[in-house]
């Protein structure tokens, strides 16, 4: 039973520590006077929320600007 149990263990570390999610960029460069709020991945891009309520979605292999959304304020 505790060989099984290794067993499982085992195949779980070896399952999840192959296969890599998006990676992040080390280095994001955003328009002057933006800071970053928070930032998030996929396979093929990476978006960063500003503090001036702006999506900036990248180009995860260029690093280039795709798309920009503005975030309303509430009421």
């Amino acid at each position: 039973m505790i060989c099984g149990l290794l067993v499982i263990v085992g195949l779980l570390v070896i399952r999840f520590s192959s296969e890599r999610g998006p990676q992040l960029p080390e280095q994001v460069t955003l328009p002057s006077g933006v800071s970053a709020l928070a930032i998030t991945a996929a396979r093929d891009w990476y978006a960063v929320v500003t503090d001036d309520n702006r999506v900036l979605v990248f180009d995860q292999a260029t690093g280039e600007l795709r798309q920009t959304l503005t975030i309303g304020q509430g009421d």
